[in-house]
């Protein structure tokens, strides 16, 4: 088809998937919908179609789609100002920098734009304060990572996964690198004894991985292991982070402070790449001028965008909303696994970060059809690992709205 002569056919989504099909990279396997905007947690598809959104942009769009005092920061600086780079100050990346350390209550940021930098950033953090701190012999640190991991796919992140789809060849792959199984303190104890460990990046809850929750004392039990053993405790909140699942951070729901906390996705409401490292003096200042850096990152836009990003969480509640919300929503799911328990084997999550396990296989194509019924009945979810469906809404949903979506996925489990 001619894009420029075909206006009418551009507005159906056979056409728009046909175009992205025939010239964009096949590196994703969307679901058969083609949005044009969205509100709050709905968004519509260029037919006019209506649908509530429970993946959120893989958590991104937490204060909902195009919150609009988001909007109003993010227009009103694009007027201004919107890049620099860090050649020069900008007048605005200093008020971040203490609005976003007091936030988080820590010393100092390195801002980026993308989750996974913030994932490289972190490893050269603690592989830098390994030599410098530490002492560790040169080009012998080693990071530790956990079985089921997702931070990435740039070489790095591959080289610390499990999943052959991330780094079946690609191959060679990032040195000192080294995997353990999640969940397992005693697995953690014992690659600790290694003194060449710099740093153990994890995330709180396994999002990829099917909202994977650890044990209790999983995440204290870290925090004392790797105070012991002088190791940085990294922890990966770009999904679990800025009120997710009902605390500020996930790591608040054990009061455990990492060493070093990565942030992204909902840093902007969904706006624009933002992505933020958070440390300690001890930590961030072993990277000095030139050693490291991001055209984009700090940039007055995402430094406007993500204040009021943050603000929103605080002024709205969503934190506490997640939690509540998270509650009605396992009950619900729960009181239909027990209706289904032939497909349903397993409700689990923590505020609004939430999977169904379904009764089958990996490779099986269950879940997929029931996410294509579930956009077929106006709800807007996805499967991971093949048999497992994360429900993660934007945290803005209302009390009537969650019990709405739970007719919808109650009425196609019920009739599957």
């Amino acid at each position: 088809m001619n894009v420029l002569t075909n206006a009418a056919a551009a507005q159906h989504s056979s056409y728009l998937m046909e175009l992205e099909d025939l010239y964009n990279a096949h590196n994703y396997h969307p679901l058969p919908v083609v949005l044009e905007r969205g509100s709050g947690i709905e968004v519509w598809d260029v037919e006019g179609k209506r649908y509530y959104d429970f993946l959120s942009a893989y958590s991104a769009v937490n204060q909902g789609h195009c919150h609009p005092r988001i909007i109003g920061a993010l227009t009103e600086q694009a007027q201004k100002l919107t890049l620099t780079s860090r050649a020069f100050y900008s007048n605005l990346l200093g008020i971040y920098a203490e609005y976003i350390t007091g936030y988080f209550g820590f010393d100092r940021v390195l801002p980026m734009n993308t989750g996974v930098e913030g994932g490289e950033t972190a490893i050269k953090l603690a592989r830098r304060w390994g030599y410098d701190v530490k002492g560790i012999p040169t080009n012998q640190a080693k990071i530790l990572f956990v079985e089921g991991n997702f931070w990435g796919r740039t070489l790095a992140a591959i080289s610390s996964s499990t999943d052959s789809t991330s780094y079946k060849g690609y191959g060679p792959f990032m040195p000192n690198f080294e995997i353990i199984p999640y969940n397992d303190l005693p697995a953690l104890e014992r690659a600790l004894q290694d003194p060449n460990v710099a740093g153990f990046m994890f995330e709180p809850i396994q999002g990829e991985a099917g909202v994977v929750v650890p044990d209790d004392d999983y995440i204290p039990g870290i925090r004392a292991l790797c105070s012991k053993h002088r190791v940085l405790m990294i922890a990966d909140e770009v999904q679990t982070g800025i009120a997710r699942t009902g605390k500020r951070l996930c790591c608040d729901h054990y009061d455990v402070k990492p060493d070093i906390l990565i942030l992204g996705k909902a840093l902007s409401g969904g706006v624009l790449p933002v992505s933020a490292v958070l440390s300690s003096d001890e930590v961030m200042l072993t990277i000095k001028p030139g050693e490291h850096g991001s055209t984009f990152g700090g940039n007055p836009l995402a430094c406007a965008v993500a204040m009021e990003a943050l603000r929103v969480v605080v002024d709205e509640d969503l934190s506490g909303n997640a939690e509540r919300m998270g509650v009605i929503f396992r009950k619900r799911m729960t009181d239909l696994q027990a209706k289904r328990p032939d497909l349903i084997t397993l409700v689990r999550g923590k505020g609004l970060l939430n999977a169904v396990v379904i009764n089958d296989t990996e490779d099986s194509k269950t879940a997929w059809k029931i996410c294509l019924q579930l956009a077929e009945n106006g709800l807007l979810a996805k499967p991971t690992h093949g048999n497992i469906i994360r429900f993660a809404p934007p945290l803005v949903i209302t009390e009537e709205q969650i019990h709405t979506c739970c007719d919808i996925i109650e009425k196609v489990v019920a009739t599957f």
